[in-house]
């Protein structure tokens, strides 16, 4: 994360001349209010008064201002303190509750779950606790106003750091057009006076870390690969011959070495031994599965090519598939389907555990299938084809004015609407010639059997997208290793399979039934009982064997979540909402 703190200083010397600056500054600004304070007002009820003159100050002239109160961004900050008449937070008579060092050691572990600490005014806030350790050590105590700035920094990093646990830390609608996200939500002002009131910052922090197993286990893939960056990670496989199973070839020590250190390879091997044996092949069979390549143990291009992906390309990876567990729901449901999108397939989920996998097909580069979550509530047993609009401009008019046979051979229907009924129309009485889509004669509609591109049987799940999963009559398409071939839906490789286990329970659909169902010559709507359906886009996660997976970003959307990471616009937070045309009352909510 970059941007709000570039300004800020890192190393230790800047740090402490930065705070000598925010001393200073404090000091004056602490003088400046000392004739309206009431010389026996108790201390908090001066930090008080500080605290709300920060916040004023946040929104005037910068030049009477700690260069940190500009860094006191949260939107839920002023009108918190408001309701609590501005009386400071972490601290009672001048001295800091046991939370402060609790949040300090949680902000620290921020980098664990793939966020910045620097994001948190960790610096900052460490740097204020040291000063006021030292007026400690001393018997004396802090002025109020920086009492007042650092119980404003802990708050800000708490809502801050809650905020990106809970929601993550873009908007995922602003950084993808075709992602929708059904994000946890909590209150988390009062989750801070629940926590401080309780002592229970520790649990309450804890608990709103994503729940799922999934991104717990990608966390610990987080510490490996960072722990593999820290040993220098790994060099890069040179150029050659493609490398076959029996070959001699100087490289493969080499190969050995780099296998070792993600794991796909035991220790156990002879350095000289330039033979690329069995052990070696399985190894790099064992590489080529978890990168979502072709599964035949020799290194060619594309495997030279992920071998060669640097630790740190990986460890962003793994941080931006974290940030897209924390746009998560809190439950999936106790059994749920899952499509992976960039892994080309769906799971069938009881618990933790996949009862059923498939490979799909998804959408091409230009017809993405979008990312979200809905309700599988009925099949449709032999479903006709109703043509899209774009499909039908850019695919069925063109061939209909090239072939006036077309739309018969390939058993389309021509529908208009009539008094509420689609009614059909005489394809050979159409001056095809003067058709553009703008007048077009109303829909094409393709009847069941084995020529609709929907096969057999859909699976539905209505969603504003119009997406759905469905069977297909081009199955020779599941041999290839990338499969973006449809229009946005979700074709199956298994349809009859994932029919029988949705089928399972519901009164009168035997094999027998549902096969009948299947040869009719109109559709036949089945309902079953509701089933989450997750369509998402992981390029990195822990499989079953605890192994982590990558896959290729097919549609750009991780570097689009990175590019959104480093701008403010897309940020989960937004500033203050309160007019900056000067002071604010002390009754006024900020």
């Amino acid at each position: 994360m970059r941007g709000m703190l570039d300004r800020v200083p890192k190393t230790a010397s800047l740090k402490i001349l930065f705070l000598t600056g925010v001393f200073l500054l404090v000091l004056s600004l602490a003088a400046q209010a000392t004739g309206t304070e009431d010389v026996d007002a108790s201390l908090d009820q001066q930090t008080a008064d500080q605290i709300l003159l920060l916040l004023q100050q946040r929104y005037t002239s910068s030049g009477q201002s700690p260069h940190s109160v500009f860094l006191l961004t949260h939107k839920a900050l002023g009108g918190y303190y408001a309701k609590r008449a501005y009386q400071p937070v972490w601290q009672e008579h001048g001295v800091l509750l046991p939370a402060a060092d609790q949040l300090v050691e949680h902000l620290r572990g921020a980098a664990e779950h793939g966020l910045c600490s620097d994001v948190y005014l960790l610096d900052q806030i460490e740097g204020m606790i040291y000063l006021y350790n030292e007026f400690a050590r001393h018997q004396q105590v802090m002025v109020p106003s920086q009492y007042a700035l650092l119980d404003l920094m802990l708050t800000q990093a708490f809502l801050t750091y809650a905020t990106h646990l809970v929601e993550g830390q873009v908007d995922p609608a602003l950084a993808h057009v075709d992602w929708k996200a059904r994000r946890r939500k909590a209150n988390l002002t009062r989750l801070l006076t629940y926590a401080l009131k309780n002592n229970r910052l520790e649990q309450v922090l804890t608990g709103l870390l994503p729940p799922h197993p999934g991104y717990q286990a990608l966390v610990k893939s987080l510490a490996d690969y960072r722990e593999l960056a820290a040993l220098g990670g790994w060099l890069s496989f040179p150029e050659g011959p493609t490398l076959r199973p029996g070959d001699q070839d100087e490289r493969v020590p080499l190969l050995r070495e780099r296998l070792q250190m993600t794991g796909d390879l035991s220790d156990e091997s002879d350095a000289a031994d330039l033979h690329y044996g069995e052990a070696d092949v399985e190894a790099v069979r064992a590489f080529q599965e978890r990168h979502g390549l072709i599964v035949d143990g020799a290194v060619g291009k594309r495997t030279r090519q992920s071998l060669n992906v640097t630790v740190e390309h990986r460890i962003r990876q793994i941080e931006l598939n974290l940030e897209r567990w924390r746009w998560m729901p809190k439950s999936l449901g106790e059994r749920y389907v899952q499509v992976n999108i960039a892994d080309f397939s769906l799971s069938v989920v009881e618990g933790e555990s996949a009862v059923l996998s498939m490979p799909v097909i998804v959408g091409t580069a230009y017809r993405r299938t979008p990312v979200f979550s809905a309700k599988m509530t009925y099949l449709e047993l032999a479903p006709t084809w109703t043509v899209p609009p774009t499909i039908l401009r850019e695919d069925k008019l063109p061939a209909i004015k090239a072939d006036p046979d077309y739309l018969k051979r390939k058993h389309f229907r021509l529908l208009q609407r009539e008094n509420d009924a689609w009614v059909e129309v005489d394809t050979d009485e159409v001056a095809w010639s003067s058709v553009k889509i703008q007048n077009f004669p109303g829909i094409l509609r393709q009847d069941p059997g084995p020529w609709n591109p929907l096969g057999r049987i859909k699976f539905m799940f209505p969603n504003r997208f119009n997406v759905y999963l469905h069977d297909t009559n081009e199955r020779h398409l599941f041999a290839n290793q990338q499969r973006t071939f449809s229009s946005g839906c979700i074709r199956v490789a298994q349809p009859l399979e994932l029919a029988h286990y949705l089928l399972r329970g519901v009164e009168g659909w035997g094999d027998d039934r549902l096969e009948a169902g299947l040869q009719r010559s109109e559709p036949l709507r089945v309902d079953i009982p509701e089933l989450p359906v997750h369509v998402q886009y992981w390029t990195a996660w822990v499989d079953a064997d605890e192994r982590v997976q990558f896959r290729s970003d097919i549609y750009y959307r991780d570097l689009d979540l990175d590019v959104a990471l480093s701008e403010p616009d897309y940020q989960v937070e937004s500033h203050l909402e309160i007019s900056k045309s000067g002071p604010v009352s002390s009754g006024e909510p900020l």
